[in-house]
């Protein structure tokens, strides 16, 4: 079953209304994390995310670190490059300063983004996506009859 990311008192949380982990304004983090369900940063923190999961970058949190993450809602603000398997979304308030790469991307009126945008096909593989890339590309490597 898809979760769904949803909005509840303002705050962004999974669709049965929980977030996993919270870091709180006062937490500063540093190093790398990694996770799998559903993380809401509200502080500082720098270094490396990787996760399967779901990422929050609540109003008012600095992160400072390249992120690798299932899905990302952006609130605060953001230097490093975000790889958003399903979807990115940054709201109002959000700042992100790096290189995005994602399924589906959702940007808000007022948006602070300095980088460059990659969008690519949903994590999941269709049946015409499993044929070589390079006879696809070239049809002289394309075999006839």
């Amino acid at each position: 079953m898809t979760k769904k990311i949803i909005q509840i008192n303002k705050n962004p949380v999974y669709d049965d209304g929980m977030i996993a982990t919270v870091f709180g304004k006062d937490t500063e983090f540093y190093g790398d994390l990694t996770f799998k369900k559903s993380l809401q940063i509200n502080g500082y923190f720098e270094g490396e995310i990787m996760s399967d999961g779901f990422l929050v970058i609540g109003d008012g949190a600095v992160v400072k670190a390249n992120v690798k993450a299932r899905a990302v809602i952006i609130n605060g603000t953001v230097h490093g490059n975000i790889d958003a398997a399903e979807k990115l979304e940054i709201l109002p308030t959000g700042k992100l300063y790096g290189n995005i790469r994602t399924a589906k991307l959702k940007i808000a009126d007022g948006v602070v983004f300095e980088g460059k945008c990659e969008m690519v096909k949903s994590a999941q593989k269709s049946p015409s996506s499993t044929a070589s890339p390079s006879a696809a590309e070239d049809p002289k490597k394309t075999a006839s009859a």
